[in-house]
């Protein structure tokens, strides 16, 4: 993912790069090798418990806030303009997509990058039903936030790439009840329960397959 991600901002040395929604910092490891002390990515979060947890690293400087507050002024940022802006599997907190799809590209100098890096509504995981038509209910469709940013005034195309998962049943199943999705945060400890037992039942053999599917939305200014 961190490959994908660098691949598709083509940051130069000296880049300024935003990360809205960056959380501990997970997928920065290929974009802060052009990152420095002088130009370091801003990881942009509302969980200051997230960002805690960055890498101690000078090319990496936290700052507390939402995609909101950043596009709309409220968190003043290091840079004048951004040279990229990463948003990865954030956006479906957004309230307002056009509008801060809109804010956020203003930020934008000349030829800079957008990324929104999302799941489909429609996932291919071995989850419980109720869950997958939860999920589908929240999340946006790629295509719409790819006509929010060329409403923007940013060229925009979007992509779907594949990632074959294999992993072990049991586990899978205990991050499942730790809630490693947050719209299994929106069930009751009754209905995880049960959505546990029932792919239990659906998924009985030990190892699980299925494809990882995400849409990369480019947007150049």
């Amino acid at each position: 993912m961190s490959g994908q991600i660098a691949v598709r901002l083509r940051m130069s040395s000296g880049a300024r790069v935003a990360d809205i929604g960056a959380g501990t910092g997970l997928f920065l490891g290929r974009l802060a090798e052009r990152a420095s002390p002088q130009a370091p990515i801003l990881c942009v979060d509302p969980s200051p418990e997230m960002l805690h947890h960055l890498p101690e690293d000078p090319r990496l400087r936290p700052i507390h806030g939402t995609a909101e507050d950043v596009a709309a002024g409220r968190v003043v940022l290091p840079y004048e303009q951004l040279d990229a802006v990463l948003i990865k599997e954030t956006i479906h907190h957004v309230t307002d997509v056009p509008g801060t799809v809109r804010g956020l590209a203003e930020l934008l100098a000349p030829s800079g990058r957008m990324l929104v890096v999302t799941l489909p509504p429609r996932l291919d995981y071995p989850l419980f039903q109720a869950a997958l038509g939860r999920f589908a209910a929240m999340q946006p469709e790629p295509e719409s936030i790819a006509n929010a940013m060329r409403a923007a005034g940013i060229e925009t195309e979007c992509t779907i790439e594949a990632f074959p998962v294999t992993v072990d049943r049991r586990n899978y199943i205990d991050l499942v009840g730790n809630k490693w999705m947050s719209v299994l945060s929106t069930f009751t400890d009754d209905e995880l329960a049960a959505g546990l037992d029932e792919m239990r039942e659906r998924y009985p053999q030990r190892e699980l397959h299925f494809l990882d599917r995400f849409a990369f939305v480019r947007g150049v200014r």
